[in-house]
């Protein structure tokens, strides 16, 4: 396991650069949708604010460099004493406000991404990152998949730890790349090339594979069914062998968007020219209540329908029936998250991961840049 913020002896009065998971949903009026992840990266701070350090926090919004994270800072106001908003993300008035910090000061920084250093991973940048602080912490795990300034480059140059967040991000997902069996592994989404080695590694580790959302229209295509205006891979991915796999499970019936607009639930047999396969049906949830039944352990990366287009009903009976049944569970991805959330249900599974790609990459590869730099820091900077 990589160094976490309670092998540090002393924090009082030390500056930390803590690198927080702060992308979340904003409606188009500014509201947030989901504040999953900031109520995650409170313990974090918490901690760091109680041990006496001056806490420098920052992350990115958005992938447009514009926005800003004064609407963050607001929110962070309510469940966090002493804490101050700078305008910029370095410069002299970071320097300022850094300098006028007593313990267990609060510093948030503005967004990241404001900075063409950051996703260039300019070292130039992430040395003027780092000289803000003393330590550095990174629990951002959902943005370490990621050769980013904050993530990989500001470690060079401090000795870094993991936060709160990451390390349990780091321990709920490493069991998950070695079970307790019967084992289930859902995976949802899109982009089947990306997600094809995930598939074929946990075969060999999991019991059940269920390939769902836009990945199963894929199988679909290859046992010859008809998927009318669905979304499926360009060009063509070859899973034939998959489906001779008796472990790869894939919908029984799916809820189309119909031409006339109209929701209907199909075989895949069934579906029609104009079509388009958006959701998992009754029958496929089904399908998987004995397998959920038996299982000890579950691991859900991605919804089952097109969340963004309103299609929440296959991935909310799939909860209802995890929850119903309680098994041991890690669940990831922001759509899958937002649902579960929004619904009430995120304290019936045993962890909520605030990762999505990098969940993913984690999980195939047992590594990620982020926890990659926090090793080398240590070889590094002896603390």
């Amino acid at each position: 396991m990589v160094r976490d913020i309670k092998d540090i002896k002393n924090l009082k009065g030390k500056r930390v650069l803590v690198r927080a998971s702060l992308n979340i949903p904003f409606s188009k009026g500014g509201v947030i949708l989901d504040d999953f992840r900031l109520q995650k990266a409170l313990p974090t701070i918490k901690y760091l604010h109680e041990k006496g350090a001056r806490v420098i926090m920052c992350g990115h919004l958005g992938r447009d460099a514009h926005m800003t994270l004064a609407p963050i800072f607001h929110y962070l106001q309510k469940h966090i004493e002493h804490i101050q908003f700078a305008h910029d993300v370095v410069g002299p008035s970071v320097n300022n406000a850094v300098g006028n910090m007593n313990d267990g000061d609060v510093l948030l920084l503005e967004n990241l991404r404001r900075c063409d250093g950051e996703t260039a991973n300019d070292l130039q940048f992430a040395e003027e990152l780092a000289r803000l602080a003393d330590i550095y912490v990174n629990d951002a795990f959902s943005a370490s998949h990621r050769e980013h300034a904050s993530i990989v480059g500001v470690p060079f140059f401090l000795p870094a730890y993991a936060g709160k967040l990451f390390k349990s991000e780091y321990e709920e997902l490493q069991y998950a790349r070695n079970p307790e069996h019967p084992a289930l592994f859902i995976l949802g989404g899109a982009k089947f090339e990306t997600k094809q080695p995930l598939v074929e590694k946990f075969l060999t580790i999991y019991d059940h594979v269920f390939v769902t959302g836009a990945l199963a229209n894929d199988f679909f295509l290859a046992e010859g069914y008809p998927v009318g205006r669905s979304l499926v891979s360009d060009p063509p991915v070859n899973v034939k062998h998959l489906l001779k796999n008796s472990k790869v499970l894939i919908p029984k019936d799916v809820m189309v968007l119909t031409i006339d607009g109209e929701k209907v639930v199909k075989k895949p047999e069934e579906v029609e020219v104009g079509d388009m396969i958006n959701d998992s049906g009754p029958e496929t949830i089904k399908m998987l209540e004995p397998i959920i039944k038996q299982a000890k352990f579950i691991l859900w990366n991605g919804p089952l329908g097109d969340y963004q287009l309103g299609f929440i009903e296959g991935t909310k009976s799939l909860i209802e029936l995890i929850s119903r049944t309680n098994p041991d569970s890690v669940v990831g991805g922001g759509d899958t998250m937002s649902l579960i959330t929004k619904f009430g249900y995120d304290k019936q599974f045993s962890f909520c991961s605030t990762a999505g790609g990098s969940m993913l990459e984690f999980l195939l590869k047992g590594t990620i840049p982020g926890i990659e730099a926090i090793e080398r820091s240590s070889n590094r900077h002896h603390e």
